[in-house]
């Protein structure tokens, strides 16, 4: 005997039938769509070059070539003196490998020459009774003489001279009878070398991904703009949302190859190991990539040629991302309004993020921060686009 609940009954298992086979029809229907842009993007070579070998370029030129770090500076000594005492000093300065003395230059007159033909950054001019003034007045002086046209170098360099002459100056001190004595003892955290490879890396990767993503994912849309496609998909029984977010797809996962690729360099080439955990560095570098896919969207969205798409994508992430980051320049070294900017570029919470964890080692508690305004910038993105979205193109 049939009740009026068993119909309805049948009636609800009919409905649920065809909603699940229409979802798993979207579900079919976004694979495919993933696909193709899967097959596009490995069918192109230039945009492989730029997907792949772009971060393994970055990498290792900030690796190597771009560094803060001063090596093998040509300096050039004077030793009126010839004593034990400027002798002593002159050999741990060639011990040390910040600096490669110049043995052909050896008197005032060729200094000036010297320093115009950039053949030397830094001199250093012994007097005449260096190791007298030292074991009778308990006082002598150096002269240094450094190239400031570039002030960060010549400053660094001075600090370099002065670190040396005071060790040896704390050698001489613990041979004399003094009736006060203040030592202190230095400690670098995260990074005693002093290297600039553990500063760069994490801009590096901000910098690939931030360009990558952003750039790759509006022009890709922009060029199915300017073709036609994309009206074609937009009027097809798929829905548009997940027509672009099935082009985002294929530029996360490459995105994190890079994320791997990059890293792994740093650890082996670079060697700048990573302190903190792994999988947080790749679930907040997925995070970061979205953010820059909705933003490569939104851009996408405003712009109507590849050309536009890419100036946009390039120049406009680019600065930003070079100077607001504080990988290249301290923020606190800047004027009040330019800290408020910097507030909103998605990549300076991104690079204290992974230079928290992969060099000082902290966990989700120390960068929980830079992850929440994340976030909330990829959802302020994401609603703006969604908004700014129109299913008919002009």
């Amino acid at each position: 005997m049939n009740s009026p609940w068993m119909g309805c009954f049948i009636n609800w298992r009919g409905k649920q039938k065809t909603v699940d086979s229409y979802q798993l029809k979207e579900v079919k229907q976004f694979a495919t769509f993933v696909k193709k842009e899967f097959l596009h993007v490995l069918r192109d070579r230039r945009t492989l070059f730029i997907l792949i070998g772009m971060p393994i370029a970055q990498i290792l030129i900030f690796g190597f070539a771009l560094t803060n770090e001063i090596k093998n500076t040509r300096i050039a000594i004077i030793d009126h003196a010839k004593d034990n005492a400027s002798r002593h000093l002159i050999g741990r300065i060639a011990a040390s490998n910040y600096f490669r003395i110049q043995e052909d230059i050896m008197d005032e007159d060729r200094l000036e020459t010297a320093f115009q033909t950039s053949d030397i950054k830094l001199a250093l001019v012994f007097p005449a009774n260096f190791e007298d003034n030292l074991s009778r007045q308990h006082h002598a002086q150096v002269q240094v003489i450094a190239d400031a046209s570039d002030p960060n170098s010549a400053t660094t360099l001075t600090n370099y001279i002065s670190a040396i002459i005071r060790d040896y100056q704390v050698e001489l001190s613990g041979q004399m009878p003094l009736p006060y004595q203040i030592t202190p003892q230095i400690r670098m955290l995260y990074n005693p070398q002093l290297r600039g490879a553990p500063n760069f890396v994490p801009g590096v990767i901000a910098l690939v991904l931030m360009l990558v993503s952003v750039m790759m994912t509006a022009i890709s849309i922009v060029k199915e703009k300017e073709t036609g496609t994309m009206e074609v998909l937009l009027v097809s029984p798929f829905k548009p949302v997940w027509v672009i977010l099935s082009k985002t797809v294929p530029y996360l996962l490459l995105s994190l190859v890079n994320v791997l690729s990059i890293v792994l360099m740093s650890v082996f080439v670079l060697q700048v190991p990573v302190e903190g955990n792994w999988l947080l560095l790749f679930a907040e570098s997925a995070l970061f990539i979205i953010t820059c896919l909705t933003l490569g969207i939104f851009i996408s969205i405003k712009t109507k040629t590849q050309q536009v798409a890419m100036l946009v994508s390039l120049m406009g992430m680019l600065l930003p991302t070079v100077m607001f980051s504080g990988f290249m320049f301290p923020i606190e070294n800047m004027p009040v309004l330019l800290q408020w900017i910097s507030n909103i570029v998605p990549a300076k919470w991104f690079y204290s993020i992974v230079k928290s964890i992969m060099i000082k080692g902290v966990g989700i508690e120390g960068v929980w921060k830079e992850t929440a305004i994340l976030c909330g910038i990829t959802l302020i993105l994401f609603v703006v686009s969604l908004k700014s979205f129109k299913i008919r193109l002009e």
